[in-house]
């Protein structure tokens, strides 16, 4: 998701709403209900994702298609939302976590690099980058024992894998075999993977944008007046494809041995380079990208959604001057 200030030009007179403009309270609650629906409506494409990146050599379904055709078939459109509902109970805080530090280290990263006179879309993706990697460093306390919760319900049964009742159910046992470290595995590979994804996406989402714009006349002399709505959106919309197409491609392998890590049954702890050579031997290298075509939509469309939402919620939810 991407603020306003990444979708400003002020010579055309975008205009911004700031963070201290914002009625916070009305920001968290009503975002929180927008931000769920968002969910809802994407969550289906983490559970595909993570499935083809668990999926063995002896694994029948290996691609999205007959992923998506077993899961009807065992468990219906359920099947398509294990462990959502940890995942919201656990995302309200990590998002706002999120927002806040995002919004913060981007108001203080601005003001550092503006002396140095750099290009626009240069001083965005250094601004844009260092917020995106402070706020996914400040939220992975929180999402990393979701992420490890969710996704073993995510392939419960599945390949193998041990079935549970539920998040309960899998909090009760991790923390039996492995204590309150076993809701932190993968902790490294998620900071090492999430980190860099989010400063990546950030920072080309934020350039993108401005060379978007700049491609469109708009800050330029010859290009007079303010963009209409539709316009925005659209490169709003643009600027979140070339953001997701960026990260997902350079953090995918990471994000694949995570995730291997993570859904691991209690009884079996190799280490990520066990994980690597496993990958390697089943499919060659191409293994590390298990799941690129699925996560490659999820972040572009997770990432436009969140954008356009989250404009939205930032009018709604502005104070009058």
């Amino acid at each position: 998701m991407e603020m306003s200030s990444n979708a400003r030009v002020q010579s055309v007179g975008h205009t911004e709403i700031n963070w201290d403009k914002l009625d916070k309270t009305k920001f968290y609650v009503v975002g929180a209900g927008l931000f769920t629906g968002v969910t809802v409506a994407l969550y289906p494409v983490s559970v595909i994702k993570t499935r083809l990146q668990v999926a063995t050599r002896e694994t029948v379904e290996k691609s999205v298609a007959s992923v998506v055709k077993g899961i009807l078939k065992t468990d219906g459109i359920p099947g398509l939302y294990r462990g959502f509902g940890t995942v919201i109970t656990g995302a309200i805080p990590a998002r706002i976590l999120f927002i806040t530090a995002l919004e913060t280290a981007k108001v203080t990263t601005f003001k550092m690099v503006e002396p140095l006179k750099l290009a626009e879309p240069t001083q965005a993706a250094i601004a844009n980058g260092v917020a995106g990697m402070m706020a996914s460093l400040s939220s992975q306390a929180v999402f990393v024992p979701i992420d490890v919760v969710s996704q073993k319900l995510m392939v419960q049964g599945y390949s193998g894998h041990e079935k549970y009742s539920g998040g309960i159910d899998v909090i009760r046992k991790v923390l039996k075999a492995d204590g309150v470290r076993g809701l932190y595995r993968g902790f490294g590979l998620s900071v090492i993977t999430y980190a860099p994804s989010s400063a990546m996406w950030w920072a080309s989402y934020g350039a993108s944008q401005r060379v978007i714009w700049r491609l469109l006349g708009y800050g330029s002399e010859s290009q007079e007046g303010t963009p209409g709505q539709g316009t925005v959106v659209a490169v709003q919309a643009a600027g979140g494809i070339f953001a997701g197409a960026t990260a997902s491609c350079i953090t995918t392998p990471l994000d694949t041995i995570k995730t291997r890590l993570q859904v691991l049954g209690h009884e079996k702890k190799p280490s990520a380079t066990n994980v690597v050579k496993n990958l390697i031997k089943e499919d060659g290298w191409t293994g590390l990208y298990r799941g690129l075509g699925p996560r490659f939509f999820s972040m572009s469309a997770w990432g436009t959604s969140m954008i356009l939402t989250y404009e939205y919620l930032k009018r709604l939810c502005a104070r009058d001057a």
